[in-house]
C-alpha cells in the first residue's frame, strides 16, 4: 500500500489539482518545482503562495503536506529552442507538434523526481501530464509514463508508481475535479493564486484567473473553465 507521495509541482492549475488529490490520499506529500528557464517563470513565485494558501485554507492537508524542493534545470532551456524558452510567437512546426513543446521536459523532470523520491524514500511519483487536453506533446502520453515507470523502477531498483489523475480528462472536467476534492475553496484558490499563461501575464483577471487571455495555455483554461461553468456544480 502506498503511503508516501511526491507531486511535480509548477504552481499551475493542473499540478495544484493533483496536489490536493495527493494530499487526500497519501499520509506525507512533498512537492518538487523545476527552474528550465521558462519565459512564464512567474509560475516559480505562484507555486509557492499556492502552498502557503493550501497550508492555510486546508488545514486538513496541512499536516500531510512536507518538504518543497526546487531544481535549477537551467540546463534544459539552453539546449531548448522552444517559445516557452526564448522569446518568439507561438505557431505549429513542420512536425505537427506547437513550438510550445520543449523535447524531453517531462522525461527529465520525471528522471529527477525519482532521483529525489528515492533519496526521500517516497513511493508514488504524480504529475498532471493529461492525453486528453493536450498539445500532441509525446512526453504527455499514458504509454512514455508506462515506460518512464518501468525504466525508472529498474534503474533505481525501487518500485516507483507514477500516478497521472488527468490523463483521461479534459480541462473542465479537471475544474470538476478540484471541486470535488476542495469545493469551491480550492477552486477560488486555483482561481486566484495559480498560474498557466505562458507569457506570464498576471496583470488581467479573467472568471478562470490571471493571463494574457490567447496564449494556448490560457485558451485551453478558458474553454475548460467555461464548459465547467455552465454545468450545476460550477454554477
Amino acid at each position: 500500500m502506498h503511503t508516501t507521495a511526491l507531486v511535480l509541482f509548477s504552481g499551475g492549475q493542473d499540478s495544484t489539482t493533483c496536489l490536493a488529490q495527493a494530499l487526500s490520499k497519501y499520509e506525507r506529500v512533498e512537492t518538487v518545482g523545476f527552474d528550465y528557464g521558462q519565459r512564464h517563470s512567474v509560475e516559480l513565485q505562484a507555486r509557492l503562495v499556492v502552498l502557503r494558501e493550501i497550508r492555510a485554507q486546508f488545514p486538513q492537508w496541512a499536516s500531510r503536506l512536507g518538504e518543497d524542493h526546487f531544481l535549477d534545470l537551467a540546463v534544459l532551456g539552453q539546449v531548448s529552442e522552444t517559445s516557452l524558452t526564448r522569446d518568439t510567437a507561438f505557431k505549429m512546426e513542420s512536425s505537427g507538434l506547437p513550438n510550445t513543446f520543449v523535447p524531453g521536459r517531462n522525461l527529465l523532470f520525471l528522471t529527477l523526481a525519482a532521483a529525489l523520491a528515492y533519496r526521500r524514500d517516497l513511493q508514488v511519483l504524480v504529475t498532471g501530464v493529461c492525453e486528453t487536453d493536450f498539445s500532441g506533446y509525446p512526453d504527455c502520453r499514458d504509454d512514455t509514463m508506462k515506460a518512464m515507470q518501468l525504466a525508472l523502477s529498474l534503474g533505481m531498483d525501487k518500485r516507483f508508481l507514477i500516478e497521472t489523475p488527468l490523463m483521461w480528462i479534459d480541462k473542465a472536467a479537471t475544474w470538476a475535479l478540484a471541486e470535488a476534492l476542495g469545493g469551491q475553496t480550492l477552486v477560488q484558490l486555483i482561481i486566484e493564486h495559480t498560474h498557466t499563461c505562458y507569457l506570464g501575464d498576471r496583470t488581467h483577471r479573467h472568471a478562470w484567473g490571471y493571463g494574457c487571455g490567447q496564449c494556448p495555455a490560457c485558451e485551453l483554461r478558458l474553454r475548460g473553465f467555461a464548459a465547467y461553468a455552465a454545468t450545476p456544480a460550477g454554477r
